[in-house]
């Protein structure tokens, strides 16, 4: 098994052909335009529509996922991200609610729109601490390697779409080399930025980050890919869950999908513990709806776990989810979460983009 994880993460799950699609016109990171209300910035939102409607892709998706990038447009900040509330410009968040934008096929540097995702970006580089950090400037969160995570998975996607963009290479590659010296003994991370502990939750985030940087071409030693996948399968229960930490033994559902997406990103791809991940998970979504502050964290990872399924599991569940978060979606576009409505929006973006998404790090 470890050695097909070492072929997995020798190569780009993307091939240079596929990237090449995805590259833009080799436009500078700028500043956001001031003036993006109007029919320029609703020309915009209608250039990435789409009609390619299907049983799970339906045209109320579509008009939710609208309805939801334009909120998040109204949140946008001058200076760069957007304002979230409570939380002033969380890194985390302005990575999550860019890749809500780029999964609708929205490239950097590429209008108006794209010039809001490269902003993000420009954003997100300024906050680099020399370390290769990437805090929040409030930093007020009791979990910044989230945000960490988070920030650098975007700026992997980011760069990934837009390689020409050379000046983020030196930020991502600090931010992944401070992932490797923060690993603890166990192969895991924690809340903090050293490596003294570690749980399931904030390991997986730190895998996505790693797993886009390689796609991206940003070195990544093997050693902390092998520790990385030890620990997340070391947490693994007999019931086929995954715990919080092994000095625990309750299994849950959010993270028994976070860890099954993290198994797929680190190569592991079937096997008996992926096989007994989805009976716990199956089982979990049928009897139980997460609390509402994991809601959109759980889904994000279940759907990302059953489109790597595929087949009817895929259907099903997919279609289960958009039943469940499109009632939820309010007035104003957004959707509510305890931590943010932006955040809330953002992940609700994303689960519902899943079908017809463009983010490497999404794709089988």
């Amino acid at each position: 098994m470890r050695e097909a994880n070492r072929r997995h993460w020798g190569q780009s799950v993307l091939g240079v052909g596929a990237w090449s699609l995805l590259q833009t016109r080799g436009l500078p990171i700028s500043s956001i335009l001031a003036a993006t209300e109007g029919e320029g910035w609703d020309r915009q939102w209608q250039a990435a529509s789409r009609n390619d409607f299907d049983e799970l892709y339906t045209p109320q998706v579509e008009r939710a996922i609208d309805r939801g990038l334009r909120y998040l447009a109204s949140r946008r900040a001058e200076q760069g991200g957007f304002q979230t509330q409570g939380w002033g410009r969380n890194v985390g968040v302005c990575g999550i609610a860019g890749m809500a934008l780029m999964s609708r096929g929205y490239r950097p540097g590429d209008g108006l729109v794209g010039d809001w995702i490269s902003q993000i970006g420009e954003y997100l580089l300024a906050q680099a601490e020399p370390s290769g950090y990437l805090p929040s400037p409030l930093k007020t969160s009791h979990g910044p390697m989230y945000e960490h995570g988070f920030a650098t998975l975007f700026l992997a996607e980011l760069y990934g779409m837009a390689p020409q963009l050379a000046s983020l290479r030196p930020s991502l590659q600090a931010a992944v080399d401070l992932l490797v010296r923060t690993q603890n003994d166990q192969g895991g991370w924690r809340y903090e930025p050293r490596p003294k502990d570690a749980d399931l939750s904030v390991t997986v985030c730190q895998i996505m980050a790693l797993r886009a940087a390689r796609n991206a071409g940003i070195g990544v030693p093997r050693e902390t890919i092998d520790r990385a996948t030890d620990y997340v399968r070391r947490s693994q229960n007999p019931d086929g869950g995954f715990m919080y930490q092994w000095r625990e033994s309750e299994s849950r559902m959010a993270l028994t999908a976070a860890a099954l997406v993290s198994l797929y990103n680190l190569g592991i791809t079937e096997g008996e513990e992926i096989e007994q991940g989805f009976q716990y998970l199956d089982l979990a979504i049928a009897r139980n709806r997460p609390a509402a502050n994991y809601f959109f964290y759980a889904y994000y990872y279940a759907v990302q776990a059953y489109w790597h399924r595929g087949g009817q599991a895929w259907s099903d569940n997919y279609t289960r989810l958009r039943n469940l978060i499109l009632p939820l979606q309010r007035e104003s576009g957004a959707w509510e979460d305890p931590f943010s409505t932006e955040y809330g929006t953002a992940m609700a973006l994303l689960i519902l983009q899943v079908p017809r998404t463009v983010l490497p790090i999404f794709q089988r």
